[in-house]
């Protein structure tokens, strides 16, 4: 039974989540689908390229990610194909692909959708589907749709590097206002190179060891750790860090122009010196 992710912003206010399950299975009832998130905050593109990074390594190969995030940021004319590290993945032509693999895929095509009907999120889902059961069925991706068809890139949010420090972006809360700061482990080793360290947030907050649990610290104390995806995460035992600190998650879409406050930014990164 083929395997299917579903990654979207669509939310679960309304029926729209479970008419897209629908749709699919009308296509084959033998998939499987699992949800990674439906709550993707719009635009996010950084929060949206950590979740599918986060959940997709764990997932056996040829695997299909179906990810309906921003699908209509342009008008589409077709769905991106990917085959990258024995992965397939769906997804609207918007920079997001990029973000997610944190490198060119091997092999992109593209998927046209149908100009005779309304391009809403049900055909998309549609098209999907389809492309995905013509692969399962042995058809082979190069004739599937257009080959080597141009996309666009974007890169993914990196940290910041100097010498004796480095800084990330929050990129994600999570349901326990647990604070996600995309500096992983290889990073963090690299830079601090055996020196001892300091990270440090909200201006005077300090946390100078890296703890393995949350129980290595008493309760209402802060803590750091690298959480089961490898990220750095700020987090208080058995308390809310974003809430009592006051952090909030970079969002592309609000940092765009020049007008952001420097109070702003600070509250949405963390910073790790190197001694």
């Amino acid at each position: 039974m083929p395997l299917l992710t579903l990654t979207s912003d669509i939310g679960n206010q309304d029926y729209l989540v479970g008419a897209v399950k629908a749709q699919l299975l009308q296509v084959n009832p033998t998939f499987t689908l699992i949800d990674i998130s439906h709550n993707i905050p719009p635009f996010n593109y950084p929060q949206a390229a950590y979740v599918c990074r986060s959940a997709f390594n764990s997932f056996p190969e040829f695997s299909y990610h179906l990810i309906m995030v921003n699908l209509f940021e342009i008008k589409p004319d077709y769905i991106l194909l990917a085959f990258h590290k024995n992965q397939y993945y769906l997804c609207a032509d918007n920079g997001l692909l990029t973000m997610i693999l944190e490198e060119k895929p091997e092999l992109v095509i593209g998927i046209p959708l149908d100009k005779n009907v309304f391009r809403n999120t049900l055909h998309c889902a549609d098209i999907m589907g389809k492309t995905v059961n013509r692969l399962i069925n042995g058809e082979s991706i190069q004739t599937i749709g257009i080959p080597d068809i141009a996309y666009i890139e974007k890169n993914a949010l990196k940290p910041l590097l100097g010498d004796s420090w480095i800084e990330g972006q929050i990129i994600f809360i999570d349901n326990f206002e647990n604070v996600i700061v995309n500096i992983n482990r290889e990073q963090f080793e690299e830079q601090r190179k055996g020196r001892s360290f300091k990270i440090i947030f909200k201006r005077d907050e300090v946390i100078d060891r890296i703890s393995e649990s949350y129980a290595d610290v008493h309760e209402s104390e802060k803590l750091a750790l690298f959480n089961s995806a490898g990220y750095l995460e700020i987090a208080i035992n058995k308390g809310n860090a974003a809430g009592l600190f006051g952090l909030k998650g970079f969002s592309e879409k609000k940092n765009k122009g020049s007008g952001m406050s420097s109070s702003r930014l600070f509250y949405e990164t963390v910073r790790i010196y190197f001694e």
